[in-house]
């Protein structure tokens, strides 16, 4: 039963998997969107530039009538005339016609934003393929898409009928009305068809952008095998991860290991804790080398011993410095005043054996008892 739930496309799509279908041109379209953008641009268009372009299509169509007789005689001329017309026609129309490529172009980025993929470009022909193209005909969202088709040419169709139907004696007188007077009435039937259908079309892209969302993160959910499968991609397989952490814990102690011998100090609690430290002149104040509690602290008594580094117990300063020191730090500041005094009397005590105990130094130095270490820095045993 589990095995079946893992195998079911309950699980959202991931970013990376959007982000993937994203490439391979896979996002959300609305055909009606771009429909009524171009319905309403070129509405939009006639109304600003209707009377404009009225009146230089009717005087290229005046000017076209006018047919000099050299002309017509002259197959060559008369070409000339018909190039010359026609681009005058195009630039005539042409910014209404680039008004409607915008909208054609732009529409599509407000559901998806600007996407260029060479996989969707990319020639394919399992798509002019008659099977498949059948089986995508007769499929469920063929069904789905014939339905919305047949809805929408309903929608519209029923609209214009009832537009027309309640001007219909408008538009019977019409048929006997002078051209003048006819001319700005029909403007007012077509503009309120117009407005009509348009709004008919709105309805329709209200409906289908939401539903063209939906249905594309529906195409995009995923399975939780899938789910787990990217995260181990993502992320990795979480037991190569714990053996790559387990590798650097190791490689980290063995580099820690190599820095006790050059220490000047370690530290100790003297059973819990263990701090090497080490201050050169370069340095602007002591670090911490080397730090460990338990079984890790005695390690690093141990390799303390074998290279005659100094071993100090001062459990309160041990504490304080495994607490609030990393690994390769500075000390803190707060406890500058104790770690100085350490380093004092592990100098002391250096010189100290180094003279043979001469009458230079007739007595061993001796190890501060009270070290200023701050009660808030201390958190006990």
């Amino acid at each position: 039963m589990s095995e079946e739930s893992d195998m079911e496309r309950t699980e959202p799509a991931s970013p990376k998997r959007l982000e993937k279908a994203r490439d391979e041109g896979q996002v959300p379209r609305s055909p009606e969107l771009s429909t009524f953008a171009v319905l309403i641009t070129a509405g939009s268009g006639l109304w600003l530039m209707g009377s404009h372009l009225a009146v230089q299509l009717s005087d290229l169509l005046r000017e076209g009538m006018k047919l000099p007789p050299t002309v017509g005689f002259d197959s060559s001329l008369l070409g000339e005339r018909l190039l010359d017309q026609s681009l005058q026609a195009v630039v005539a129309l042409a910014p209404y016609l680039l008004m409607m490529f915008a909208a054609a172009l732009v529409a599509p980025l407000l559901l998806s934003g600007w996407l260029f993929s060479w996989k969707a470009v990319t020639p394919d022909f399992n798509r002019i393929n008659p099977l498949k193209g059948l089986a995508r005909i007769f499929s469920l969202h063929g069904l789905v898409e014939l339905v919305k088709a047949l809805l929408k040419a309903s929608l519209v169709g029923a609209i214009s009928i009832w537009t027309i139907w309640n001007h219909k004696e408008s538009v019977l007188s019409l048929i006997g009305a002078p051209f003048a007077a006819s001319a700005g009435h029909m403007a007012e039937l077509v503009i309120m068809s117009f407005l009509a259908i348009a709004g008919a079309m709105a309805l329709v892209a209200a409906v289908d952008v939401p539903f063209r969302l939906w249905d594309h993160h529906r195409k995009l959910k995923m399975t939780k095998e899938e789910v787990r499968q990217e995260n181990k991609e993502t992320e990795g397989d979480p037991h190569v991860k714990a053996r790559i952490r387990a590798q650097q814990r190791a490689m980290a102690r063995k580099r820690m290991m190599a820095e006790i011998p050059k220490a000047d100090v370690i530290v100790t609690n003297p059973t819990h804790y263990s701090i090497a430290l080490k201050y050169e002149d370069k340095m602007r104040a002591p670090r911490v080398v080397a730090k460990g509690a338990h079984l890790l602290a005695l390690k690093i008594r141990e390799i303390g011993q074998q290279h005659q580094v100094p071993l100090l117990e001062a459990p309160p300063l041990a504490r304080a410095l495994y607490h609030h020191a990393e690994l390769g730090d500075e000390i803190p500041h707060k406890l500058y005043n104790a770690v100085a005094e350490v380093l004092a009397y592990v100098y002391q005590l250096r010189r100290y054996r180094e003279s043979g105990k001469s009458a230079e130094f007739a007595k061993a130095p001796q190890f501060p008892d009270d070290l200023p270490v701050p009660a808030e820095l201390d958190p006990g045993e």
